[in-house]
């Protein structure tokens, strides 16, 4: 009889375990399900992100923006925050319309064929010139060059011109379409010119705002030549040229 009297009991209490088992796996599995369904603030793309561009202009310029999705629904490495480290980052290529970003999709050197960093506070200006006008193919990215300016005197003789340093330290930074910047499929390519014309290369230079307005009328106006610059060469305050002056002593 006692021992039939365990026996109920000891059945009692494993029912009992189990039941309350489920019971806390079901509250467990109610909350999982409620903590899925819990808003979680990411950003997702408004318009197309060009490659290169920084995650806090992308911000900014509302190319991005916060967006409520379920908990459940958010990948990892999800795009939450944009702070002073994330903001200076780059798109490593176009990110598309409605495209939950992720932080991977940034970083310090783009992917995309027609990315070109342009230092802080600089603007890029492309001047083209002929090969003997860039030092044949010796200007390179990361190069320093003069740009000398040869212009019309504004005498009655229309071919009579004059020579002068233009900008005397301006920073290369990019050749045909190569770059700083590595790009997939960049080379140094320059056009084709025809039979008997020197070819031509655009040479995209980093210049100061104020100095971009000089350097896009020297372009306008006159016909620019670059010379490849030494160490502690000095060409700013030579003296100006012309064809009465070219021959003197």
């Amino acid at each position: 009889m006692g021992r039939r009297v365990i026996a109920v009991v000891a059945a009692f209490v494993v029912a009992l375990v189990g039941v309350v088992a489920v019971l806390l796996y079901a509250r467990g599995a109610d909350s999982r399900a409620v903590a899925g369904q819990r808003p979680v603030s990411v950003y997702v793309a408004q318009k197309v992100v060009p490659a290169g561009t920084t995650a806090g202009d992308a911000l900014s310029n509302g190319l991005i923006a916060k967006t409520q999705v379920a908990a459940k629904a958010v990948p990892a490495g999800a795009l939450q925050v944009v702070d002073d480290a994330m903001s200076k980052l780059l798109a490593l290529n176009d990110i598309a319309p409605g495209e939950l970003v992720l932080t991977t999709r940034f970083g310090k050197t783009p992917l995309g064929q027609k990315v070109l960093q342009v230092p802080d506070g600089q603007v890029a200006v492309a001047v083209q010139l002929s090969d003997s006008a860039r030092v044949g193919t010796f200007i390179t990215p990361g190069s320093h060059i003069v740009l000398y300016d040869s212009y019309p005197t504004g005498t009655n003789n229309a071919t009579d011109k004059q020579t002068r340093v233009l900008l005397d330290d301006v920073l290369v930074i990019a050749v045909g379409s190569s770059s700083l910047t590595p790009v997939q499929g960049s080379s140094a390519a320059q056009s084709q010119a025809p039979p008997g014309q020197a070819a031509t290369a655009l040479v995209t230079v980093a210049v100061a705002p104020e100095t971009a307005v000089k350097l896009v009328h020297g372009i306008q106006t006159g016909q620019l030549y670059a010379g490849l610059r030494g160490t502690d060469a000095k060409a700013a305050g030579t003296e100006t040229v012309t064809s009465s002056t070219l021959f003197a002593k």
